[in-house]
């Protein structure tokens, strides 16, 4: 059986590709996890994330066209796989199993 566990940001980043689809490169995720989550999102920690997930098996990527823009460099497109979809399904299902476990009277705060 595969593991499927994903970090939270791992979790993000995965969303994120996925909605993004055929525009998820480098700066377009970064974009839209800081516009999403309202954080700053290091360059680092992302490539970082992004390339792990890609050996993990949840991503896959390919080379875009190259541009002058980028200086003849070309964009690195990720979409998901169906590992990674299974990742996803795990996880939003433990989290569905959780929330829907809390008794409805842990939820009502009240305030003095």
């Amino acid at each position: 059986m595969r593991d499927y566990k994903l970090g939270e940001f791992e979790e993000i980043v995965l969303l994120t590709v996925a909605l993004l689809y055929k525009e998820a490169y480098g700066v377009a995720i970064k974009d839209e996890i800081e516009a999403r989550t309202k954080k700053k999102v290091s360059v680092g920690a992302l490539q970082s994330a992004l390339r792990r997930m890609e050996k993990k098996g949840y991503l896959i990527s390919e080379s875009g066209e190259a541009n002058a823009q980028r200086g003849g460099k070309p964009k690195r497109y990720f979409s998901i796989t169906a590992y990674g979809k299974k990742a996803l399904q795990n996880s939003r299902d433990l989290r569905n199993e959780l929330w829907n476990a809390i008794p409805k009277v842990a939820m009502e705060f009240k305030f003095s």
